[in-house]
């Protein structure tokens, strides 16, 4: 389960999605169904376009309907190994950013994951400001990344 923060009150943060840009698209992918429903209420609030998927397979049929600035992907699920849904995400989209979470402790599929593309991972149970604020810089990191230089 998401850990509580000091305060929510609901409504959208300012700095999330200001008046000249979009909001961030996030592909929640997560087997607990409680803890992804969970967070796909808290992340909207905060102003973020979530979509979410309860499995691997599940995220990557989305994947190919829709386009993701960030993805949230649990490690371990019953269907597909994250590392797996990982490596899948970054050859139809190398331009999202994932971010991984696991509450499983394994720093060898962390650093794999690193290495192959992941933006950065996070243990659960997260402080959902600390997720929001992972998703923030990775939408930062795609947006940096898409501009053309200007020098």
């Amino acid at each position: 389960m998401v850990e509580t923060e000091k305060q929510d009150n609901g409504s959208p943060a300012e700095n999330l999605t200001p008046e000249n840009q979009r909001a961030i698209r996030l592909l929640l992918v997560d087997d607990e169904e409680a803890y992804v429903d969970v967070l796909f209420n808290r992340l909207r609030k905060r102003g973020l376009e979530v979509t979410k998927s309860y499995s691997g397979t599940e995220a990557l049929k989305k994947m190919r309907l829709s386009e993701f600035d960030v993805a949230v992907l649990d490690l371990k699920m019953a269907d597909m190994d994250g590392i797996e849904v990982l490596k899948i995400f970054k050859s139809m989209d190398p331009g999202m950013e994932v971010i991984m979470l696991t509450g499983h402790g394994s720093a060898t599929a962390c650093k794999q994951g690193m290495d192959l593309g992941a933006f950065d991972y996070l243990m659960k149970p997260c402080q959902l400001d600390d997720l929001v604020k992972k998703i923030q810089e990775a939408f930062l990191k795609k947006q940096i990344a898409a501009k053309p230089d200007q020098g």
